[in-house]
């Protein structure tokens, strides 16, 4: 059992994004390797490979005016199984105007009997943008292990110009029902997020997207005010609701530099 918390800083420093300012405690790590185009990367991990019971993760992070920032993981977060507790994330981000802030982490992936809670708060200025991508597999499957967790909870709340915009909850608790027999077919779900004027072109793409109800991959998407728009996903895969997260986010590449999928699926 850890408590770890860090925070990140993005501003710009010659007409680039650069990491102003990053601290961690164990067992939070951040990585910040270079990357391509004028936005910044960073990806955090942790140690061990995962989050046992008890962990707390908290991390602050501020993008300045005019900043593009990019938060990832290093690879999908891992949280074991919990006979006493529940792991915990926090996140608190502050989007000055004009910047932009990318939260992509991979997959979370909960082992049988595991308990996860995160809660993200997330405020952005006029002109700020955002993108949000939450993927939770059901866990691990070829150890019979599918939807076998115990609880995932999370609540997403995002504030745009000092208004609440979204509040966005989630419970999947074993205790309530049968989680695998709920989910049929499906093996993982997403949640997105697109606000913002850098998001114009794929919340419209997003938007404007067919649905097709016997796919691999179903979504459902809805305008959130005059410039934001929530998807939720739900596949047959994991692989598959990453491969949609990615496509949703694909007119972003230009504006982060390169794809933070490519090298990952």
């Amino acid at each position: 059992m850890m408590a770890g918390e860090g925070s990140l800083v993005f501003d710009v420093v010659g007409g680039k994004t650069a990491v102003a300012s990053a601290r961690a405690r164990a067992p939070l790590k951040i990585l910040a390797p270079k990357n391509h185009g004028s936005a910044r990367w960073t990806f955090l991990s942790t140690f061990g490979g995962g989050l046992v019971d008890g962990d707390v993760i908290a991390l602050d992070v501020k993008v300045r005016a005019g900043a593009r920032a990019l938060v990832g993981t290093q690879a999908s977060t891992k949280v074991y199984r919990c006979p006493r507790g529940e792991v915990r994330q926090t996140l608190a981000a502050e989007v000055a105007e004009r910047g932009l802030l990318v939260v992509v982490p991979d997959p979370l992936t909960p082992f049988a009997g595991a308990r996860y809670e995160q809660r993200s708060t997330l405020r952005l200025a006029r002109g700020a943008s955002l993108a949000w991508a939450d993927v939770v597999s059901c866990g691990r499957a070829a150890r019979a292990e599918r939807w076998a967790f115990s609880r995932y909870a999370s609540r997403t709340r995002i504030f745009a110009d000092g208004a609440l915009l979204c509040d966005d909850g989630l419970v999947l608790d074993a205790a309530h029902r049968d989680l695998a027999r709920a989910f049929g077919r499906f093996d993982a779900i997403a949640t997105l997020f697109l606000v913002g004027p850098d998001l114009a072109e794929a919340r419209a793409s997003l938007l404007a997207r067919p649905l097709a109800p016997r796919a691999d991959v179903i979504f459902t998407a809805t305008p959130l005010g005059e410039d934001g728009a929530c998807a939720r996903v739900a596949g047959t895969s994991t692989a598959g609701v990453t491969a949609f997260v990615r496509g949703a986010l694909a007119e972003l590449r230009a504006s982060i530099g390169d794809d933070p999928f490519s090298r990952k699926w």
